[in-house]
């Protein structure tokens, strides 16, 4: 056979692109004794070391606090996490117990110290972050719409050291009367699931809110009106009473009683104003049953819609009670 013979026998073949694109790769495995194959199957783990401290939270112990990486770690859970204020120490052997039961993937080939000590978490809790928790939880649960609840601590704060985690103040105990200008409130702090401890703390509030008050001085019958009254901030917590609420512009009401300018304007210093007045000559609408009558009578006091007021019969000088309708009739039921 000669040589061009040879060449075109099927043991000398000309190689196909399939041939040739793993001609390059099998010949570096060769050169490397056969060592390539295992790295190709690691290349997916990237290197680890193990940490010698980690601080965790009480959600447990994740892949990514006890190992560092030049690549980003899963997120697995290895286990609980330790008490707050205790440290859990792990030698290397455990953590290859963990990641062999937990991560059975990432393997147990890491570098760095014998052991690792892993710890929760802390954080310090101070005056204005308790008068935070405090004042967000009663103004949701007690003093709601009324107003802006502000607190201050009538005694100094001592500092608590607890997990760096998201808390979560429960009430415990407040006085009967609720927040008032000043009391004592128990409450709890929570983490998770975890009960950080039972506290108490001595208060000063405010409850801060817009009402009417007076821009002049204000006698008795004067009608409340536009230029009589404004809105200024105040604390409602130091007025001990409930304060007058009626919409801008309302002109069906006056005042019941003498009210000093800047003065706030309390509930029982407002009232219905009156359509009828005493002296006046009015309709009364007598009824009994289905049966009506209409008959004239003397009014004998001030009345607004809706009152009850004393009048007497014009022809007969009976006294009678009657409801007020309006500015000329009042309702008398037999």
């Amino acid at each position: 056979m000669n040589a061009q013979k040879i060449f075109k026998s099927r043991r000398f073949a000309p190689m196909n692109a399939l041939s040739a694109r793993w001609l390059c790769p099998l010949l570096l495995w060769s050169h490397l004794g056969g060592n390539f194959a295992p790295n190709v199957r690691a290349g997916g783990v990237p290197p680890l070391q193990l940490l010698a401290v980690a601080p965790v939270s009480g959600d447990g112990i994740f892949l990514p606090q006890i190992f560092s990486s030049p690549q980003p770690l899963p997120v697995i859970r290895l286990g609980d996490a330790p008490a707050f204020g205790k440290n859990l120490i792990l030698s290397r052997a455990q953590i290859c117990g963990l990641l062999t039961a937990t991560a059975p993937g990432v393997g147990t080939n890491f570098s760095g110290p014998d052991a690792i000590t892993i710890s929760r978490r802390s954080r310090t809790l101070g005056e204005s972050d308790v008068l935070g928790l405090l004042t967000a939880t009663l103004q949701q649960d007690y003093i709601k719409s009324k107003g802006q609840l502000e607190l201050r601590l009538a005694q100094p704060w001592n500092e608590l050291v607890l997990p760096d985690e998201p808390l979560t103040l429960d009430i415990t105990d407040l006085p009967t009367a609720g927040v008032t200008p000043g009391f004592i409130v128990r409450f709890t702090l929570r983490t998770g699931n975890e009960t950080q401890g039972n506290w108490s703390a001595n208060l000063k509030a405010s409850v801060w809110r817009e009402v009417w008050v007076a821009s002049a001085q204000l006698k008795h019958g004067d009608p409340v009106t536009a230029n009589s009254v404004a809105r200024e901030r105040r604390d409602i917590l130091s007025l001990r009473e409930p304060v007058a609420d009626f919409l801008p512009g309302d002109d069906s009401l006056e005042i019941s009683e003498a009210v000093p300018a800047g003065a706030p304007l309390l509930a029982h210093m407002v009232k219905a104003r009156a359509v009828l007045h005493r002296g006046q000559r009015a309709d009364a609408l007598v009824q009994d049953g289905a049966m009506s009558i209409r008959t004239q009578v003397d009014i004998l006091e001030d009345g607004a819609p809706g009152e009850m007021i004393h009048a007497r019969n014009a022809v007969t000088h009976r006294d009678l009670t009657g409801t007020v309708l309006n500015g000329r009739t009042i309702l008398v039921s037999l």
